[in-house]
């Protein structure tokens, strides 16, 4: 049996963290033995780990350079003596994979999500270094794979594995008319979903802007902004500003996601840089349309008029067209849907994603 432990730096609701918790509670347990580390805090995925019987520490890094974080690491790391360390994101890539050197695990695993554009000189000097002591670095999507190559990285250290979502369930576990009366909108309401993070990289400010565009043509839409993060003031202040609070609504952190997309018309998202994104992968299983910007990772996701649409970063009027285009026509919209679903059946399932882990860890520990 080979023992596993993952570190990632927190588990809260986010993609990477969905991808790990799916990872480590998919993993057959007849030959694997799996942690969870979480560096910093734990999250609302610590109850479904703890459901599926895998054992969670929390180091409780406080600090963004915290030796004594570092070494109740390396103490668990000694202890449990795993034979892979994988670890996720920046901060969980450069202290789980320096403890596990220095704890003499032999093999090490990183994992890479998305296209850091914001690390600098220093953090990217990290990452090298630490590289030529990685056995594997995996990724969610080309993307990343050739940004860290343009920065310095062994692109043929990298395993893209892309990311694995857990099919839309076909019935609705709220009606309709229940989540209209919720969000105190008639019942002619067109519901657009965007599920974010907020906080820059979304570039959510041009979701509202687009909002405000689409209001001009079609007054039955609605955007429903989900998730929560740093820029949620700032952004709930601009949608006053434009005097679209009456089809604009910040809804918060939900854990009812996945019943509330069904009842939207499309997912927008609007990012400046991705991984892989979940958001899209979800919505493409409950049958939505997507329009996402044109950039690296949404590229691997969204096949241009047969799933969805992309469009250029930045250009609000592009997502209020494309868009009105769907309203307008519910046939279109409906083809773009169940084909967008079809293919996240077939490419991007939870046992596709485990599987390929499988592969790799059998693969490098024997």
């Amino acid at each position: 049996m080979i023992r596993v432990l993952q570190v990632i730096p927190s588990l809260d609701r986010c993609g990477a963290e969905k991808q790990l918790m799916l990872l480590a509670a998919g993993l057959p347990r007849d030959r694997f033995d799996v942690h969870v580390c979480a560096l910093t805090r734990g999250g609302p995925l610590e109850e479904p780990l703890h459901r599926a019987g895998i054992p969670v520490t929390v180091i409780g890094k406080s600090w963004k350079i915290d030796p004594l974080a570092y070494a109740r690491l390396r103490r668990l790391i000694v202890q449990l003596r795993p034979e892979i360390v994988h670890t996720w994101i920046f901060a969980a890539n450069a202290y789980g994979r320096q403890a596990a050197r220095s704890a003499g695990v032999k093999h090490l695993v990183a994992g890479e999500r998305c296209v850091d554009s914001w690390k600098q000189w220093h953090e990217l000097a990290i990452d090298k270094y630490l590289a030529r002591h990685t056995q594997r670095i995996v990724t969610n999507s080309s993307g990343v794979r050739d940004f860290y190559a343009e920065h310095g990285l062994a692109a043929e250290k990298f395993v893209i594995i892309p990311n694995g979502v857990e099919p839309a369930a076909p019935q609705l576990s709220k009606p309709r008319e229940e989540l209209l009366a919720e969000l105190g909108l008639p019942p002619t309401a067109r519901l657009i979903a965007a599920v974010n993070r907020l906080w820059p990289q979304k570039r959510v400010k041009d979701l509202i802007w687009a909002a405000d565009l689409l209001k001009i043509v079609n007054s039955d839409a609605h955007l429903l902004i989900v998730g929560d993060g740093p820029q949620r003031w700032r952004l709930e202040r601009y949608r006053d500003q434009c005097e679209i609070r009456d089809c604009v609504h910040f809804l918060g952190r939900r854990d009812d996601v996945t019943s509330l997309l069904p009842h939207c018309e499309c997912l927008w998202l609007g990012s400046g840089y991705e991984g892989q994104s979940n958001a899209i992968l979800e919505a493409m299983s409950a049958g939505l349309p997507v329009i996402a910007t044109d950039i690296p990772g949404n590229r691997d996701l969204v096949v241009p008029d047969r799933t969805g649409h992309l469009v250029p970063v930045g250009d609000r009027a592009a997502f209020a067209r494309r868009t009105n285009a769907l309203l307008n026509d519910p046939e279109l919209a409906r083809r773009l849907g169940a084909a967008g679903r079809q293919r996240v059946l077939t490419e991007f399932s939870v046992e596709k994603m485990v599987a390929r882990h499988v592969e790799l860890y059998e693969e490098i520990a024997g």
